[in-house]
């Protein structure tokens, strides 16, 4: 299934995008990837992509290319670009969209929604991913762990089209997870998302964050806080890689939740990546993170179902905070969060 296969165009080579570039590459598929960064599209395509860390390492050359020198259409696109890239990267890619082809959302949060406003739900697929990978810099990338790979129709059908994205991907995840109910693992990955959105607030790493009794309330009320929007809107979460939604369902008990937190703290000390995207956006790119598109619109779609989310919009308030120099990344701002927590959970919110 790797000879005389149409191309795949991968619009944005960075961590998630650059990641799956590679191993495509390396095994046999016909690969453009597609980046804003001209030393990066440089070195991607002369001297190679370098993959380093403990999983793997390898150097691939992977045919990139900058959006404006892309011609032609493809039925297959892969999005990786940040969320709150996601609507100008559509508006550059929809004319490369083949009548027949479809995007599919290698992101963080539910681009899903934007990508299917941009081109419709029939030409929209989705897919989780959460291995752990930074981009450090031209034509070099970090895979610090694997992680769940899962693919699906956002309309829960099984085509063949989405078979052969799952074999796709199964060549860089040989666990790769074939779904009908890839909403699910979406909004799992938010609540678990929105703990890491948290423990950017200091420069601590995951492990460190998760094992702090101090901190345990912030991350029991922001996935509580996720898991009853998810309810309100008809959704069934689903768990990976040790974590389990299920632990802050609406009336999960305290015990479960602990339980899951620790999980969590054991899962991120095996890693060699220590620290988010997220931290790296604030302390060492100093640029916008993905707060709004990510951890934002889970509190609007609270609005929206009626269900109070007072530490999610906290969370949002002190990150953009950290993003305009107003706050410093440490516990104090942290401890802002465990108040509004506290607060939030002796009201009954």
């Amino acid at each position: 299934m790797t000879t005389a296969r149409e191309p795949i165009l991968i619009w944005g080579a960075g961590a998630i995008g650059g990641v799956l570039g590679a191993w495509w590459v390396r095994a046999g598929l016909p690969v453009l990837m597609v980046d804003v960064v001209p030393e990066h599209v440089q070195a991607c395509s002369t001297t190679g992509l370098n993959i380093s860390g403990p999983v793997e390492q390898f150097r691939q050359v992977v045919p990139c290319v900058t959006p404006q020198a892309v011609t032609g259409r493809y039925r297959i696109i892969v999005l990786a670009v940040k969320a709150q890239a996601t609507e100008a990267a559509m508006a550059m890619l929809a004319p490369h969209l083949a009548p027949d082809g479809f995007v599919l959302s290698a992101q963080n949060g539910l681009n899903e929604l934007a990508i299917a406003r941009a081109v419709g739900d029939e030409r929209t697929m989705g897919c989780f991913v959460n291995y752990g990978a930074d981009w450090l810099g031209p034509g070099e990338i970090l895979l610090g762990n694997r992680g769940a790979v899962v693919v699906g129709e956002i309309d829960g059908s099984m085509r063949e089209r989405t078979r052969q994205m799952h074999h796709d991907l199964s060549i860089f995840e040989p666990a790769a997870v074939l779904t009908d109910n890839i909403w699910g693992y979406l909004w799992g990955k938010l609540a678990y998302g929105s703990m890491l959105f948290a423990t950017a607030l200091t420069t601590d790493s995951m492990s460190v964050n998760f094992d702090d009794p101090r901190r345990f309330v912030v991350f029991d009320r922001l996935a509580r806080e996720v898991m009853a929007v998810a309810a309100a809107r008809g959704v069934r979460p689903v768990g990976f890689n040790g974590f389990d939604p299920a632990c802050f369902a609406p009336g999960a008990p305290d015990a479960d939740a602990r339980a899951s937190v620790a999980a969590l703290a054991e899962f991120n000390r095996h890693t060699a990546k220590t620290h988010t995207g997220i931290y790296r956006d604030l302390a060492v790119r100093k640029r916008k993170t993905e707060v709004d598109p990510q951890i934002g619109v889970i509190a609007d779609l609270g609005d929206a179902a009626g269900v109070a989310t007072p530490a999610i919009r906290c969370l949002v308030s002190l990150i953009h905070a950290i993003e305009d120099g107003q706050r410093p990344m440490a516990f104090e701002t942290f401890a802002e969060l465990i108040a509004v927590c506290e607060c939030a959970n002796a009201d009954g919110a």
